[in-house]
């Protein structure tokens, strides 16, 4: 520290500061006060100074010395002069107006200007420090002639007054000396005596007319007041001294200085009122009024000053805060002083608002309705939430949880799941609408902060349907043992309702919409399917040709996309009496319709008939090579032994035979050639034999026969039920197949004559056709007599003659059919 720079002249020094203290805010004032130590030595502004005296000066003048200047003060400042020669000169130090001492050279002895016209003195300057320092000046004396009056100002003292705002070139005031000589000595030159450097860069004299004016800017804060030395000089060299007093006057040029000494930038959100924000400190360099300052803020904000000290103010808050309203503050301290005009600045403060946990996650709606289709892929999403949180940072974390609960007695986790950080929902497994149409599930959304806050929100789950069911008939009832029919009068008129297929689908909405076709029809021109309420119909007049069995196939489908449809026979009769029904009824055959989930089931029996038919056709090639090998050892044992084919009867009323009631009657045109090419159809003793009929006969080898039903009026022993004792002859073999053959055509001969109109024999097979004898080279012709064992096989073949069958009595078996037949 340098006393004179802090402090310059003043005898005392001292400066102040403020200490704050936080966390309580506390206030100190600090004063220092500077003592001063001898660090400076006497300086003369000049290092030599030269005077001009009249020889005439009479002893007892006295001549003005510019003092020296010590910074230091006390026992360290200026304490003597020292005058070295004192022959002629002695010094006179006296008191001046500002306090300062002043040197007198006074003349103790006239000068003689003829002796000695210069004198050479030496002026030493001690100060009272330890170690002393001192500082010398030179002083050239010129003996002058004759001028023995000195000039003389009108005022000891001149005193003025300027403001600090002053333009350069302002006049202070006027000085004025005068001189009672005549000639040149009465021109009198002014000049500042002893003017220290700031004076000199303020102010200026005129050496002519003695007027002081501003030649810098002059600042209150710096210089409230200044003292000037004015000094008159003749041309004889005789002076006179007097002095300036200059008070400035303040002007309020100087804004407020707003000072932080403490701020906290971040403040909780839940601080009480009164909590101590910044501590300010308000400074302004002017005077008087134009410092008492006025210290305000914004009214719309929750804060407000208070003040501490002097020029000190406290920021405290004056209301409870919410970051979620306000997250930052810009807080304008304005400070006025009381200058006219006044002059204000201003400083603006970011506070910003810290989080605190004290709001809870909120969702948008009080409950949400998801939709999820049946069948869903599971871990699949299909619904998501978010709640907001008001607060920021780790208190604004929100993380979703599902409550506990259960769902067809098994938890919800089971069913679903939710994504903690997302609040996407996601399926566990695959949900099925026929099951569970719709529940609830309750998610909770908790925050982050401490304690944790949470929310609710119940979100309603439905279950949407897919066409994933067929339509399932109820009526009517599609049964593998038993059989339903519907029967229709054949008065019916048209409309007649027949029956109603009624249907129903276990899913929803249009999946479970009905449509009701029919498909297939014996008579579609008889009957019409109600589209919509499968009603069965009638969309003509019934008639007499109307066959008596009527199916039809009716399909139920329903209206999803894809569609899915089931399928249903339904069995009418058309007649008017029961037994006419139940006669034709036995003869229905029920369709059964397979699911189509059954698809799985029927390739796997395809394969397993696949294989069981591989391994019949293994077995059934095995049999046959066996047969082959046991029919080669018997042609060894019993070779050229003859096999008398069995034909089983046909009787009319059909209690006795195998010939089946419905025959069919597409039949091949006779065989021109009777003769069996042997290469081509070589007998065998178990091979079967196709003719133009759908009948087929077995030749039966010996050993192997089978025995049979006995014709009409036959006794004892069916043919064919052993071996004979002794091999018969040709002809008792051609006799014996002859007589089964006329059997054959008297039973052909029974049957109704319209068949037999509609039907002419000719069409009918003779079974004594084509006829081989194993063992024999011979062929059976109609006419037994004319066969011959080579013969035949060489001469041309025979035509049968017409046979004319006559018209057996009908018996009411054979009306019966008839009449199915014409109705046919």
């Amino acid at each position: 520290m340098d006393r004179e720079q802090l402090c310059a002249e003043m005898p005392a020094c001292s400066f102040s500061f403020d200490v704050i203290l936080e966390n309580p805010m506390e206030l100190f004032r600090v004063t220092v006060e500077v003592l001063d130590i001898n660090d400076n030595s006497p300086v003369f502004p000049k290092r030599d100074i030269e005077l001009e005296i009249s020889e005439l000066a009479v002893p007892g003048a006295r001549f003005s010395i510019e003092s020296a200047v010590d910074q230091d003060v006390g026992e360290n400042a200026l304490q003597k002069y020292i005058l070295n020669p004192t022959d002629h000169f002695n010094l006179n130090i006296q008191g001046r107006i500002d306090d300062s001492k002043h040197i007198e050279m006074v003349l103790q002895k006239p000068l003689d200007r003829e002796k000695t016209k210069h004198h050479y003195l030496t002026l030493t300057a001690v100060d009272g420090g330890d170690p002393q320092r001192s500082g010398t000046v030179q002083i050239h004396i010129v003996v002058l002639d004759v001028n023995d009056n000195a000039p003389a100002f009108s005022q000891a003292t001149y005193k003025a007054v300027v403001p600090e705002n002053a333009a350069k070139g302002t006049l202070i005031t006027t000085v004025s000396a005068t001189d009672a000589d005549e000639g040149s000595s009465v021109i009198i030159e002014y000049y500042f005596e002893h003017a220290t450097k700031s004076i000199q860069e303020l102010f200026t004299i005129d050496p002519i007319s003695g007027e002081v004016r501003v030649v810098g800017d002059i600042d209150y804060e710096k210089n409230k007041q200044f003292q000037i030395k004015v000094k008159a000089k003749d041309h004889g060299g005789l002076t006179d001294s007097c002095g300036i007093v200059i008070d400035v006057i303040d002007i309020n040029d100087n804004i407020p200085k707003i000072t932080v000494m403490s701020f906290y930038s971040a403040l909780p959100e839940d601080s009480v009122p009164g909590t101590i924000i910044a501590m300010i400190n308000i400074q302004d360099l002017d005077s008087a009024e134009n410092t008492k300052i006025t210290c305000s803020i914004h009214n719309n904000l929750p804060f407000k000053m208070e003040s501490s000290l002097s020029n000190y103010y406290n920021l405290v808050t004056e209301s409870v805060l919410d970051r979620e309203q306000t997250a930052e503050y810009n807080i304008t301290i304005t400070a006025v002083d009381g200058g006219s005009p006044p002059l204000s600045s201003k400083k603006t403060l970011s506070l910003k608002i810290s989080d605190v946990n004290d709001h809870s996650p909120q969702f948008q709606q009080e409950s949400y309705d998801a939709y999820v289709f049946e069948n869903n892929v599971p871990s699949r999403s299909f619904f998501s939430v978010r709640a907001t949180d008001a607060d920021r940072g780790p208190n604004a974390r929100v993380s979703y949880f599902l409550e506990d609960g259960s769902l067809n007695g098994a938890p919800l986790s089971a069913y679903l799941t939710v994504n903690s950080d997302s609040g996407v929902l996601y399926a566990v497994k695959p949900f099925d609408y026929e099951q569970i149409k719709s529940f609830k599930i309750n998610v909770k959304a908790q925050d982050g902060g401490s304690p944790p806050l949470s929310g609710n929100v119940t979100i309603n789950i439905f279950i949407k349907d897919q066409n994933d069911n067929v339509p399932q008939v109820l009526y009517p009832v599609q049964t593998s043992s038993s059989l339903v029919a519907e029967m229709v009068p054949r008065s019916a008129d048209v409309g007649y309702l027949v029956t109603k297929v009624v249907a129903v689908d276990v899913d929803s909405g249009q999946n479970a919409w009905l449509s009701y076709k029919l498909q297939k029809a014996s008579d579609r021109a008889l009957f019409e399917v109600g589209l919509q309420n499968g009603e069965i119909r009638t969309i003509r007049q019934v008639t007499d040709k109307d066959a008596v069995k009527q199916k039809l196939t009716v399909i139920v489908e329903d209206n999803g996309q894809p569609s899915r449809s089931a399928t249903v026979n339904v069995n009418v009769v058309v007649a008017d009496s029961f037994p006419e029904v139940f006669s034709e009824f036995t003869d229905f055959t029920v369709d059964r319709e397979y699911d189509n989930n059954l698809t799985f089931y029927l390739v796997l029996a395809l394969a397993v008939v696949s294989v069981l038919f591989i391994f019949s056709i293994i077995a059934i090639v095995t049999v046959k090579i066996y047969r082959w090998r046991q029919n080669r050892l018997f042609y060894k044992s019993a070779a050229n032994l003859p096999v008398i084919p069995f034909y089983p009867p046909v009787y009319p009323d059909g209690t006795l035979g195998t010939l089946q009631r419905v025959y069919n009657y597409e039949q091949n045109p006779p065989n021109i050639d009777w003769r069996l090419n042997q290469q081509v159809q070589r007998p065998g003793p178990s091979g079967t034999y196709r003719y133009s009929t759908s009948t087929q006969q077995r030749w039966t080898p010996y050993g192997k026969a089978r025995a049979g039903p006995h014709p009409a009026g036959a006794g004892g022993v069916v043919a064919g039920t052993g071996p004979w004792p002794t091999p018969p002859t040709e002809a008792e073999q051609i006799q014996a197949l002859m007589a089964a053959a006329n059997e054959v055509s008297e039973a052909t001969a029974t049957l109704d004559p319209r068949y037999n109109a509609q039907f002419p024999m000719q069409h009918v097979p003779d079974y004594r056709q084509n006829v081989y004898i194993p063992g024999s080279t011979a062929t059976l012709t109609a006419n037994p007599q004319q066969m011959m064992p080579q013969q035949a096989l060489q001469g041309p073949p025979q035509a049968m003659p017409k046979v004319d069958v006559p018209n057996a009595a009908q018996t009411p078996a054979s009306k019966k059919k008839s009449t199915k037949k014409d109705k046919k």
